[in-house]
């Protein structure tokens, strides 16, 4: 029988983050998708609905959570898969700042449209 391995050390930060952010991940979805397609169907959703949702100081703080928390989500995940696969040294270096850049750039960007949406305005 082969033996388990996972670049998570049981009881490790990453590896409860990983845990909380997936029980998170599914409560949040299961709301996303109650409200985009059973509330508001998906061929009624336009540009105006989604500023008024975002308007709404509780929706835009759980969209922007669900977006980090999203992000960090998948980046750790797609990390920790790589360092699975046997991913060492420099390429680790590499893809694990690679992976943090590309996280940061996909919540700002994301933060950005969501205040727009909100009709926000970050001078």
């Amino acid at each position: 029988m082969a033996e388990r391995y996972s670049s998570f050390d049981r009881g490790g930060t990453r590896w409860l983050l990983q845990r909380i952010t997936a029980a998170f991940l599914i409560v949040v979805l299961a709301f996303h998708f109650f409200q985009l397609h059973f509330v508001t169907h998906a061929y009624e959703i336009e540009l105006a609905g989604t500023e008024a949702r975002m308007q709404n100081p509780a929706y835009f703080a759980t969209m922007v959570l669900f977006l980090v928390t999203a992000a960090f989500h998948g980046i750790n995940g797609v990390y920790n898969a790589l360092v699975n696969q046997g991913i060492e040294g420099t390429q680790k270096t590499v893809v694990k700042w690679g992976l943090i850049a590309a996280g940061i750039v996909l919540v700002a960007q994301g933060i950005r449209v969501a205040t727009v949406m909100a009709g926000v305005s970050i001078a």
